[in-house]
């Protein structure tokens, strides 16, 4: 996925334009799905990376993006499987995550499950219908059995909001992040909606402890990733950090700090919507 594709959806749902007036970009988004293991797809289109699911009991997704593409996505789906859509997970409450939330229920029935914070944060959006809420909610997380398979929806708080999830695929070896993981971008952290810089970084350490070489790692932006790539990301959100607090502590302001910069090695980070100065201010403000 393209880092430029990736911020004009990002803009859309995080500073509140509608998809109706962003329909001209839709309409050419091309949905491309990835096998990852037997039974388990990565969606790449215009926003979070959707994990699929598929087989004898149907099928399963993570996050759907936004309205103007559940019929491209359905499409994709059905060319992966003839079969079903009976349950999705919203990783959280943004919408390029869960904008497809109404349409995939209306066209397929199926059921949408999130966070409590999910659901009382797109409940207390007067731009949301009531279509578009989660309609199972947990605290802590859920399992499913599923196609053979168990998935364990988490819950991590704190972190990139207040509701994220994260789906371990137990028997496939396959975790889907959330936007607890942007693979080699600077990631958002919204700290107005609960998510905090300390708190990100202890999700992708827990991230990390549930993983193996071997696993297959879906983030929420980004390509297909492995362990490796996560253990780089931590790296980076840890050094990062550690850089912006001790030019704070010596009295630096946040104009002095984003003038210095975080250097060479982290220039490649950055991209449109989360670039080297709006990283800094999110690690400045220290959230």
């Amino acid at each position: 996925m393209k880092k430029f594709v990736l911020s004009l959806c990002s803009v859309a749902c995080l500073l509140g334009i509608s998809t109706a007036s962003a329909k001209m970009d839709f309409d050419t988004v091309e949905i491309k799905p990835e096998q990852v293991t037997t039974s388990v797809y990565m969606l790449t289109g215009y926003g979070g990376n959707i994990g699929v699911s598929a087989g004898e009991d149907g099928i399963l997704i993570i996050d759907d993006q936004f309205a103007p593409l559940a019929d491209k996505i359905s499409a994709a789906l059905k060319g992966i499987a003839n079969t079903k859509l009976r349950y999705i997970i919203n990783t959280h409450f943004h919408g390029d995550h869960t904008g497809g939330n109404g349409e995939m229920k209306h066209h397929h029935e199926a059921t949408v499950f999130a966070h409590d914070n999910v659901r009382v944060r797109l409940q207390n959006d007067p731009e949301q219908k009531p279509e578009n809420l989660p309609v199972v909610t947990y605290a802590d997380g859920v399992k499913f059995h599923f196609n053979g398979d168990v998935l364990h929806v988490k819950h991590l708080p704190g972190a990139h909001t207040d509701g994220d999830s994260y789906v371990i695929f137990e028997k496939q070896n396959v975790l889907h992040t959330g936007d607890i993981m942007f693979n080699y971008m600077f990631p958002y952290i919204d700290l107005d909606a609960g998510g905090s810089v300390p708190g990100y970084i202890k999700g992708v350490e827990v991230l990390l402890s549930e993983i193996n070489d071997d696993t297959k790692v879906m983030p929420g932006h980004g390509k297909l990733a492995s362990k490796k790539d996560v253990e780089v990301f931590l790296d980076m959100l840890k050094s990062t950090r550690q850089l912006v607090m001790d030019m704070k502590s010596e009295g630096m302001t946040l104009e002095q700090v984003t003038e210095k910069g975080l250097g060479e090695k982290w220039q490649s980070w950055s991209w449109s919507f989360i670039p080297e100065a709006k990283w800094i201010a999110t690690l400045y403000d220290g959230r």
